[in-house]
């Protein structure tokens, strides 16, 4: 069974359903304002602190989400190149783990709280999530381009909505953080090309 590879071509943490993403984690704690021993002081106006966490959060929950899928595809594997591309996926979901934390802290940074637990992620994420029982590498290949494609676009509209509200310091980390992702989309193209070397 082939699954596509995001729930949302948008690029906007807009899910499929046309709803945004941050509006679907009712049942959960608000990410802004935090509550009082959460909110730490900010010389951003309430509205663009609340922006800029509403368009980061989705991005962290797709990173969980993508972390889950390549450490996914890392663990269950097979055929002649299983090396490569189990360090591969390794190192490209070690990297797509370490830019979570610096996201959240940037929310905490101007006001904001951020993801609870997995279940939340589930609310907010705009990847699917990858449950089938075999994956051929061709097509592990294949969908993680098409994830790291999209989360590239996601960086971006939250970038743009940094920029929109003055917030330099978010979009500096964002555009440190694409940088990764399309470097990772770099190589998953690269093994794309020979899909007949990854049966």
């Amino acid at each position: 069974m082939t699954m596509t590879a995001s729930k949302t071509s948008t690029g906007n943490g807009v899910k499929a359903d046309g709803s945004p993403a941050q509006n679907r984690s009712e049942g959960f704690p608000k990410t802004y304002p935090a509550v009082p021993q959460l909110s730490t002081p900010t010389d951003l106006t309430p509205a663009q602190a609340k922006a800029v966490t509403d368009a980061v959060n989705p991005l962290i929950a797709d990173y969980f989400a993508l972390y889950a899928k390549t450490k996914n595809f890392h663990w269950h594997l097979s055929g002649p190149r299983f090396r490569d591309l189990h360090l591969l996926f390794d190192k490209q979901a070690t990297q797509v783990l370490e830019g979570i934390d610096p996201m959240v802290e940037r929310i905490r940074k101007i006001g904001g709280t951020s993801i609870r637990s997995l279940t939340h992620a589930s609310k907010l994420q705009t990847i699917h999530d990858d449950n089938d029982e075999f994956v051929a590498p061709q097509e592990m290949v294949h969908r993680l381009l098409q994830d790291n494609r999209h989360i590239a676009e996601q960086i971006r509209a939250a970038a743009n909505v940094a920029d929109d509200n003055k917030d330099i310091a978010t979009s500096s980390l964002l555009e440190t953080i694409l940088d990764d992702a399309e470097r990772r989309t770099w190589f998953l193209y690269e093994i794309a090309q020979d899909s007949e070397a990854i049966r």
